[in-house]
């Protein structure tokens, strides 16, 4: 029998659920994290958004830098602080 979309999508969203005050889930596989709530998302296209205004506004010069490396070190401490559980490399079901 052919699993359904619908099936899958809800076992793909209690995958990455977390606790309220948390934004970000571990990955299955690998290091990292994932967006989980609309607050992860938010923060997530907002660091992409800026980095991109300020590589199109400083043609990426030295200026490019001093905006760049504070943005990304903030938004990667925010995910580090709101994401569930510790920052660590996972074998999927296994871990």
């Amino acid at each position: 029998m052919k699993p359904s979309l619908h099936g899958d999508l809800r076992q793909l969203r209690d995958r990455y659920r977390v606790r309220p005050g948390y934004w970000f889930a571990q990955k299955r596989y690998g290091w990292g994290v994932v967006p989980a709530t609309w607050q992860g998302w938010a923060l997530t296209s907002a660091t992409l958004l800026l980095a991109g205004g300020i590589a199109k506004l400083t043609d990426r010069s030295a200026l490019y830098q001093l905006f760049f490396i504070p943005l990304f070190g903030g938004a990667l401490w925010l995910c580090w602080h709101k994401t569930e559980g510790d920052w660590r490399w996972r074998w999927g079901d296994k871990d």
